[in-house]
């Protein structure tokens, strides 16, 4: 074998992969799929019958916001809300249903794709956040799927933040095993050294430690061995979603059709998304972002005003209005990269 320049079709066709793979990882589990899409194309039709669907997603379209404008180029911004769920293995069916249940969401990320495909973001969302849900009163966000399912778990973000959902995806914990298992290992940069509340025979020294499907698991579920909780979980959540992303982006990973075949087919069945998400819908906003690098990739945590007590005895998460309606508006205007540097919030703040 030679080291001459491949063809010409070949490189585009690794730099469609990147791309897609690279929105894909930013909803975990469809990262794998969309890159067989273009370099297994067999595997799109695999992805969309092995992954759940949410028949009825969103609310009602009069409490709903606008579509925004669309810009200059006909394009505009795309929002879509991951959650992620720690009831081992179950989310599938309870998001399916798309009804209320006992079920509550563990993590909640708004991915915003801004009009002008040039970056990504990623805004975590705390779980015990107190915020109005509607026709509800004031709860913990993550009771909205509780409450009234799916829709009314969508129309309360969107009246926090303003901004019209686009796709909802749930993904079930016990995907990450299988995901990390099959790319090989996810190697993370551990920020503080713990070991695994439920699973003590796991500890994570602080620094680069890479990760088998088990290991990831402890890490992304932990938050007791913290004394900030799912504060810091969320960071660790963040953290690994970036390193999945790298790995994932290797060209090691991206042209071994075994690799990715045993990426989707080991964790779609852990992956939930509305009707309208399906691999075309993803591979055509990935090829939008075809120049996005990891490191165009910015994760954030929503701010807060810190912990406290609700009136009926609850610990909860104070929302911090300003700055949220902040986020909304730097949303709606296209001016997020000036709000983030403004409040130091890049990646991982």
């Amino acid at each position: 074998m030679t080291a001459s320049a491949p063809p010409t079709r070949s490189r585009r066709k690794r730099k469609r992969t990147a791309a897609f793979v690279l929105l894909g990882a930013l909803l975990v589990v469809v990262l794998a799929a969309v890159a067989a899409i273009v370099y297994l194309g067999s595997l799109s039709q695999s992805f969309d019958t092995n992954t759940k669907k949410i028949p009825n997603a969103f609310p009602q379209e009069s409490s709903r916001p606008a579509e925004p404008a669309p810009g200059p180029d006909g394009k505009r911004p795309v929002n879509i809300l991951l959650v992620g769920s720690d009831s081992r293995g179950a989310t599938g069916a309870i998001a399916e249903s798309g009804a209320p249940s006992d079920q509550r969401s563990d993590t909640m990320m708004l991915v915003h794709v801004p009009a002008d495909r040039q970056q990504v973001y990623v805004t975590s969302i705390m779980r015990d956040l107190w915020v109005p849900i509607p026709d509800h009163g004031s709860a913990k966000i993550n009771a909205a799927l509780a409450f009234g399912g799916v829709p009314l778990m969508v129309q309360t973000v969107e009246s926090l933040l303003g901004q019209r959902l686009d796709h909802v995806a749930f993904v079930d914990f016990e995907g990450f095993k299988g995901l990390t298992d099959a790319v090989g290992g996810v190697t993370v940069n551990v920020p503080k050294a713990f070991t695994a509340s439920q699973t003590s025979d796991i500890h994570f020294n602080a620094g680069p430690q890479t990760m088998n499907g088990e290991q990831a698991l402890a890490f992304v579920r932990e938050r007791y061995a913290f004394a900030d909780g799912d504060y810091q979980r969320v960071r660790d959540q963040q953290i690994f979603m970036k390193a999945l992303v790298s790995k994932i982006a290797t060209p090691q990973t991206l042209t071994n059709p075994v690799t990715l075949a045993n990426a989707v087919s080991g964790f779609s069945p852990y992956l939930t998304v509305d009707s309208g998400f399906t691999a075309s819908a993803i591979a055509s906003l990935g090829l939008e972002l075809v120049n996005v690098r990891p490191s165009d990739i910015v994760t954030f945590t929503l701010p807060t005003n810190g912990t406290g007590w609700s009136t009926d005895g609850q610990s909860i998460v104070l929302l911090n209005q300003a700055a949220t309606t902040g986020l909304a508006d730097a949303m709606a205007r296209g001016t997020v990269p000036t709000y983030v540097t403004a409040n130091n919030l890049a990646n991982g703040n």
